[in-house]
Order: C-alpha cells, then structure tokens, then sequence
C-alpha cells in the first residue's frame, strides 16, 4: 500500500518543485546532455521563479506528490499548448519524482491526479513531449498507456541545449 498523497500546490511548494525538477533532471539527462549544458539546466532559483507563476496562476495546474510531510514528486498539466490541438486535448506538461522515490509509485500517483484533472476539465485526450533518449520516460508513460506519434518528432531547444522530442498521447477516458 503506497503511503503517496496528491494535493494541489500552494506557492509555499515552488522551492521543493524546483529542487525535485533539478535533482531529477540532472540524473535523468547525466550522459545523454553535455555536463556543461547540464550544469546550465540546473538553476534552482530560475525553476522555483517559473514553479511559483505557474502555481499562482494555475496555468499550468500544479499538484505535488507527498510521502509523510515531505514533497517528493509533481505534475503540471493543462490544455495542450500544440497548434491545431482539439480543445479536449490536455497536456502534462512536466511530470518528476526525486530520484530518491523513483519506481515507488510517485508517477502512477500523480499521473492520476493528472487524469482526473484533465477529465474535469472536459479533455478526452492527453498528450505530453518526450525526449527520445529519455528511455524512462518512455517506458512510463507507455505504461500508463500512452503511444508514441513518431511523425510528430521535433528538436526542442531548452537554453542552449538541443534535444529531440517525440509527442505521447493516450485517451484519457480508456
């Protein structure tokens, strides 16, 4: 039985989103981005000012992942920022968990968070932006039933750095 609770952020939360952001994606992209590159990636104090607008003004909706008293995890998700996307199309936006809590249940918890949330909104779809060589990712969201569109690869540019991207997208009412 997981001992993982979702509730939604409060600005309070933006610094452990922020850090979680950081530690994970510095562990998750270590071997697949440059170290320099990776080293640009991880400003704390940049991911908590972005963490905090978001959360402030639910745009994207952000929920945190809780084990006992400390955040371990978070979600944002809102309508699918892609062009010529449906307006029942929803999107995780960003989707993390400590590296210390990974493959503990954190994801599948605020996956369905996520779910719910967009299925309250009325969306009937969920899509979500994958680097190609993040194979965990990968592999979790094809687990939650998500399926690569391939035609709709593309080199995203985060700072500096290029990283090729494929779009994942399930229906949410399956």
């Amino acid at each position: 039985m997981s001992s993982i609770q979702v509730r939604p952020a409060t600005l309070r939360d933006a610094k452990a989103i922020a850090q979680i952001h950081t530690a994970s994606a510095l562990e998750a992209y270590r071997g697949l981005v440059p170290d320099d590159q990776l080293k640009a990636m991880s400003s704390v104090e940049k991911r908590q000012a972005y963490w905090r607008e978001a959360i402030e003004y639910c745009e994207p909706q952000v929920q945190v992942a809780i084990d006992g008293d400390k955040i371990v995890g978070f979600v944002g998700f809102d309508r699918s920022r892609d062009e010529k996307s449906r307006q029942t199309t929803g999107e995780i936006w960003a989707i993390y968990a400590a590296p210390t809590h990974w493959n503990q249940g954190v994801g599948v918890a605020l996956w369905d968070a996520a779910r719910d949330g967009l299925l309250e909104e009325g969306c009937t779809n969920v899509t979500a932006w994958i680097p190609l060589r993040n194979e965990r990712a990968l592999r979790f969201h094809e687990m939650a039933g998500f399926k690569r569109e391939m035609s709709t690869a593309k080199t995203a540019v985060i700072g500096s750095i290029k990283i090729e991207e494929v779009r994942v997208k399930r229906p949410l009412n399956a």
